[in-house]
């Protein structure tokens, strides 16, 4: 029992000695990193102080002193940063299936047991460990090429919309509508206003799915990237991905949102229907309405 004790509560690098089979392993102790981390509203907006630990066992390799040749410890912080960078969690187990996910993409590393606990939380540190080897952390298929289309909310009830968009459908779509051109409520509170917008623009989505029920609403990005490697014409509901987002824009207009989805996503195009082009990453061209 004592053992069982020690493994549980040891650092990492304890359980790796506790696996069965002998490795080479690097490691990285007591990274402390700040985040935005929580499935709580009164998470939002609040940076958490978070720890890292981690061990990764690696193939070994012949004797040297080429730091090219040998998985260096960058590469684990280097995860870490591109995951925090990458998306906002709400849990950290998704978290840290994330981080495991890229670590175990580099060619030399064979398993990682890592570690994330929360520090801010109350006079203790809450976590979670997680074991994954190669080939078995969750990874996400490449999904195909694809268009952004941006809609103007205005000409959300042009009468040929059906048609255009059909016309588009050689690669799967997702469309981006941009709200009713109506007044919204007043707010005050900059993150409010930000979120009035967003569903302003679910409002607009929501009425186009009622007229033109082919197309798909869709909010999350497991959602996306399923409707587009089936071929779906999706509408995009913008709350959820860009509050989880943190390289989301701040400002809430369908064309901006527009080119930072088609960059965010690596779409092959974006297309704006009876409006000018936004600034964007990728090719872009303007389709009369």
């Amino acid at each position: 029992m004592s053992d069982d004790i020690a493994e549980a509560f040891g650092h990492p690098e304890g359980r790796t000695r506790a696996l069965e089979g002998l490795a080479d392993r690097i490691s990285v102790r007591d990274y402390r990193l700040e985040a935005e981390i929580g499935a709580f509203q009164a998470e939002r907006g609040l940076r958490q102080g978070l720890q890292f630990d981690a061990v990764v066992e690696v193939a070994a390799q012949a004797a040297g002193d080429d730091v090219d040749a040998i998985l260096s410890y960058d590469r684990i912080t280097e995860a870490i940063g591109a995951e925090l960078s990458a998306a906002r969690h709400d849990l950290l187990e998704s978290l840290a299936e994330a981080i495991a996910a890229r670590i175990l993409a580099e060619p030399l590393a064979a398993r990682v047991i890592l570690r994330i606990q929360k520090l801010d939380r109350g006079p203790y540190a809450l976590g979670v460990e997680i074991v994954r080897e190669k080939g078995e952390a969750a990874g996400e298929a490449e999904i195909p090429a694809h268009r952004v289309v941006l809609l103007p909310g205005p000409l959300a009830r042009a009468p040929g919309l059906g048609e255009v968009l059909a016309g588009l459908t050689d690669l799967p779509l997702i469309l981006v509508v941009g709200p009713a051109d109506l007044p919204l409520p007043a707010a005050e509170e900059a993150e409010a206003a930000r979120r009035i917008g967003l569903l302003a623009m679910e409002q607009a989505a929501w009425a186009l799915h009622g007229r033109l029920p082919e197309l798909v609403p869709v909010s999350s990005r497991t959602e996306l990237d399923w409707g587009l490697r089936n071929g779906q014409t999706g509408i995009w509901l913008p709350s959820r991905l860009v509050l989880n987002s943190p390289s989301a824009p701040e400002e809430i207009d369908a064309a901006t949102l527009a080119a930072w989805l088609a960059d965010h996503m690596g779409a092959a195009e974006l297309v704006s229907l009876g409006a000018p082009v936004p600034v964007t990453l990728v090719p872009a061209r303007e389709v009369p309405l």
